[in-house]
């Protein structure tokens, strides 16, 4: 028996080469552009597989990269031993304690679905089909950020591999170091097999999209951002410009239409929360109104992201005191008239409970960014090599009075260029997440970020 085969033998899961039948449906990402090709990847279905499977690339020299849905995926992977945690799916919810534990790739959707058997509900990322916990290790800018801050905030505990193939619980007593870093510090701290977070009473919420036609751009944008000023810091909303296709899977009042879509969450009674929207209706004549009443277990409607996978691509801004100048700039890149290669241009209103840190601390970044900007290009490959990298930083520089030097890391576009990456965290917390990094992963098996020195 080879040291492979042998390895192999002791793995509950599938442990697969590019030759072995089903290798490419245990590498496929949610995001069709990136082809993964890694030496070997394993499909644990334990914890003890990714320990046996961390320990296994160690000897060999083998980088360690990890995979629970594809959705954040941002670089083809080649060579090297991957990770696939999406058998990890368990989920079990402590009503008494209003806690929801669950494994490495458990969905969105399947918290907010047990949690809501009980009245309690996560405070989670935008769809449903996101993995919770590469979600989470970014901080998480929700539905709910304004009222609730960033989802990483509710995390009470995880299970961790770390690179040294040590099997270690993080917690604000146990390794708080790791428990600081991991909330907020993203990547190249381990492998999360198992999370703890902390649920809220919410069965309702006030919530949804109103749609305006591009063509009142000016007044909605204009209108909303002036709303924003005084906003109630239990309300978020965000503004996306969006291209819809004209396809038959698209409802005929958005179909091959260019519309504006405010996002609108309020976690709180129908009737307050139909007060708080009755400034942003007034902004302009409404195309089609999609705001209500709804279950804390749709909350995905709000935004309504695709639930099926699809070729993808993203780029992620922050936005700090836009004005005047800013309305006329944005439009005239991604307006009405306009030809921007990208289907949605979606700017989201930050602050709020956002702003305040949890009590003993983390390391999300990006606190006290005003908005973030995500850019969704056209799919198609074809323009991914020079055609929407090339509108981007057109947009970017159009822009650029008004651009953050703080960007959430989850919304970075290629964390392993030096100065995107330093721009997700102030100095301290990345000079203390590169400390934590090497302790728990001295060898560098997980490559994140640029270069160690």
């Amino acid at each position: 028996m080879t040291d492979f085969d042998e390895f192999a033998s002791r793995i509950s899961g599938p442990v697969l080469i590019p030759a072995d039948a089903g290798y490419g449906e245990e590498v496929a990402a949610f995001n069709l552009a990136m082809v993964h090709r890694p030496d070997v990847v394993v499909g644990a279905t334990t914890a003890a597989d990714v320990v046996e499977a961390v320990r296994f690339a160690r000897e060999l020299g083998l980088p360690i990269r990890v995979q629970a849905t594809g959705h954040g995926a941002l670089y083809p992977i080649r060579g090297g031993l991957l990770i696939t945690t999406k058998r990890l799916d368990a989920v079990s919810i402590d009503a008494g304690a209003r806690t929801a534990t669950f494994g490495g790739g458990v969905r969105w959707g399947a918290i907010i679905a047990a949690a809501a058997a009980y009245g309690l509900a996560p405070i989670p990322g935008a769809s449903p089909t996101v993995g919770a916990v590469g979600y989470l290790l970014g901080g998480g800018l929700g539905p709910l950020i304004r009222s609730h801050g960033f989802s990483s905030d509710y995390l009470r505990s995880l299970t961790v591999v770390t690179g040294t193939g040590e099997l270690v619980e993080a917690s604000a007593e146990v390794n708080p170091d790791l428990f600081w870093a991991l909330r907020g510090g993203k990547g190249g701290l381990g492998i999360v097999v198992n999370a703890t977070v902390e649920l809220v009473e919410l069965t309702t919420l006030y919530g949804g999209s109103i749609f305006f036609d591009i063509e009142h751009g000016p007044a909605v944008l204009g209108g909303w951002l002036d709303w924003t000023r005084t906003a109630r810091d239990d309300v978020s909303t965000s503004l996306a410009i969006v291209r819809f296709p004209d396809l038959d899977v698209v409802p005929p009042p958005m179909r091959g239409r260019h519309l504006l879509s405010l996002r609108f969450a309020y976690p709180g009674p129908t009737p307050e929360g139909a007060d708080l929207a009755a400034p942003l209706r007034a902004l302009a004549p409404v195309h089609l109104d999609a705001l209500g009443e709804l279950p804390a277990s749709e909350i995905g409607r709000v935004h309504n992201d695709p639930t099926e996978p699809g070729t993808s691509w993203m780029r992620g801004l922050a936005v700090s005191g836009p004005d005047r100048g800013f309305v006329a700039s944005f439009l005239g890149a991604v307006g009405a008239h306009t030809s921007a290669p990208f289907i949605v241009v979606e700017l989201r209103h930050l602050g709020g409970a956002a702003r305040t840190d949890v009590a003993d601390g983390s390391a999300v970044g990006a606190r006290d960014a005003e908005f973030a900007l995500a850019i969704i290009g056209t799919p198609d490959p074809a323009l991914f090599a020079t055609v929407l990298p090339g509108a981007f930083a057109e947009l970017r520089g159009m822009l650029a009075p008004w651009l953050s030097e703080s960007v959430p890391i989850n919304w970075i576009e290629d964390p392993w260029v030096p100065e995107q990456f330093a721009s997700a965290w102030s100095t301290p917390t990345r000079a203390r997440l590169t400390q934590v990094r090497s302790a728990y992963d001295p060898d560098h098996v997980f490559p994140y970020g640029p270069p160690r020195h």
